[in-house]
């Protein structure tokens, strides 16, 4: 998950406070040789629909309604029957769009708390009358923006249309569409097997993001959420129907911990304060500190182990995925930095998959890059998946049937599942895709066999055979979201995030509203 600093870079944040940065039409097909016909035609993860909706202004830069009237909306053609029976309650995702060049995703929240962005609504009229809500915020040049939400059509349950005017300072400057989902289950079942809760532990530090399984214990990572630290939560769970919090842990000015991981009794955590932190696990139950690497204030955001190697990729200060040798687990040795060569100065290696001497990097905006670490003082490029609006955040990597494929997602509204065949890394080709509903966002994942595993937020837990990767199958799934969670917010970073199946018979997965899951592996 990204941070809020870093969600503004990338200007997903962004769009809802300007009109640049949101470009999602100008689709690319990566591999631009001869056309071959098993491959897919990438889309890009948000696909441009023209809005249904009768109330939506011929110009988008000459709004007719106001932030303050809900009668100064056109809704003379619209299903007010409909509208008004919307229920006042629940967590929506909507997608905003100015035009067929630029939108963004917004979230509110109709209960007892109302929220647009994760701030109060200024008005909240949800009734027999119609569908009107207002959000504000204040940009960084400290002016007021509201943004005024008229409900249109309910063309299905759980699903509001409808049009948006954009105020600043009280003046209305540009109007569009927005089309919002209520966030609870899918109403559009895959067909798939329902998997089963063993247990389910709350975290006691901050939001909740990864986990890592060893020795009986499962090492929980959190991010800090308003004036709670982040850090580590420790679990026994040699008894998965009843983990017990064992200890917590974090330092101090030091708790924003986004990933983790283990090599025998060596624990890594990935700290945005102070890099790679290396925790002594020989107790399993009480973690003694040891060092953090490479030293110096740095960004570590996503670790990852193979064999003798320990990779760490890092947003700040220079972008880069940082090389270690754990042969001595608990004495990593810097090997090298791989920095990827990259037009995108904004872009950072979020996380990555290590696979028969290559490294694949979810290299955010830059795209899906594929890196030869034989030598990991010279790392060269081997290619790269890259399209319109990308933000490559997470993979696995396997061989199926001779070839070498690849399982990709991104973290952004719309972002899915991809599947691509990289066995020649200079000519990667999309072979599949799996999609859900347009205001969500695929998380993490991990490939156990032929079964993958991924975190989808919203869409809770999903498992799929991807024995025929052009051809993934979903056969089983759990829906962790709880809208009425007293954490529940109207954030995209919602539900399922991270997911460690260790092979003992139980998936364990980390939820930011519930925290520790442990799932009957299907």
């Amino acid at each position: 998950m990204k941070s809020f600093a870093r969600l503004l870079g990338t200007g997903l944040f962004a769009c809802a406070l300007s009109l640049s940065g949101c470009h999602d039409t100008d689709a690319q097909v990566p591999d631009d040789g001869p056309p071959d016909e098993s491959t897919a035609v990438e889309l890009t993860d948000y696909v441009d629909v023209t809005p249904d909706v009768p109330c939506m202004d011929a110009n988008f830069a000459s709004p007719r309604a106001n932030c303050e009237d809900p009668g100064s909306f056109n809704l003379s053609r619209c299903d007010m029957a409909a509208v008004g029976a919307v229920e006042p309650s629940g967590i929506y995702r909507a997608i905003l769009r100015y035009n067929s060049e630029s939108m963004f995703g917004a979230g509110f929240r109709l209960d007892t708390s109302p929220t647009f962005l994760n701030r109060p609504l200024v008005r909240n009229q949800v009734n027999s009358q119609g569908f009107f809500i207002t959000g504000q915020l204040t940009t960084t040049t400290n002016k007021v923006q509201r943004y005024a939400l008229a409900g249109c059509r309910v063309p299905e349950p759980g699903r509001i249309t409808g049009c948006f005017v954009r105020c600043t300072d009280g003046v209305p400057e540009y109007s569009g569409t927005f089309d919002a989902r209520r966030m609870n289950w899918d109403a559009q079942s895959s067909g798939s097997a329902a998997m089963r809760l063993v247990s389910e532990s709350a975290v006691p530090l901050g939001d909740s993001v990864d986990v890592y399984v060893t020795q009986g214990h499962a090492y929980v990572v959190s991010l800090p959420r308003g004036k709670e630290p982040g850090g580590l939560s420790v679990f026994n769970v040699t008894d998965p129907a009843h983990p017990t919090l064992v200890t917590t842990l974090s330092l101090p000015n030091d708790s924003y911990w986004n990933g983790v991981w283990a090599k025998d009794n060596a624990l890594y955590i990935a700290s945005g304060d102070s890099g790679v932190i290396v925790y002594d696990i020989t107790q399993p139950a009480a973690p003694q500190y040891i060092r953090a690497l490479p030293g110096g204030a740095i960004d570590v955001h996503t670790v990852f182990v193979d064999g003798d190697r320990l990779y760490a990729m890092s947003p700040a200060p220079n972008g880069e995925t940082l090389i270690f040798d754990v042969a001595a687990p608990l004495e990593p040795r810097l090997l090298g930095r791989v920095s990827v060569p990259r037009t995108d100065v904004t872009s950072y290696p979020h996380d990555a998959f290590a696979y028969q001497d290559r490294l694949y990097i979810n290299h955010s905006t830059f795209g899906y890059t594929v890196v030869d670490v034989t030598r990991p003082d010279v790392t060269p490029v081997l290619g790269r998946y890259a399209f319109a609006g990308q933000y490559s955040h997470a993979n696995a990597v396997g061989t199926f049937n001779g070839r070498t494929i690849a399982f990709e997602g991104g973290e952004r509204f719309g972002a899915h599942l991809r599947v691509l065949d990289v066995t020649d890394p200079a000519r990667i080709r999309l072979i599949a895709q799996v999609k859900k509903r347009a205001q969500t966002s695929i998380h993490n994942m991990v490939l156990n066999g032929t079964r993958l595993y991924v975190a989808w937020y919203h869409e809770g837990v999903r498992v799929f055979d991807v024995a025929d990767p052009e051809h993934p199958k979903e056969v089983a799934a759990f829906d962790s979201f709880v809208e009425a969670h007293p954490r529940s917010t109207d954030s995209l970073y919602q539900g399922a995030i991270g997911i460690r199946v260790p092979g003992d018979g139980y998936v364990y997965a980390v939820d930011l509203s519930r925290g520790l899951l442990v799932l009957q592996e299907p």
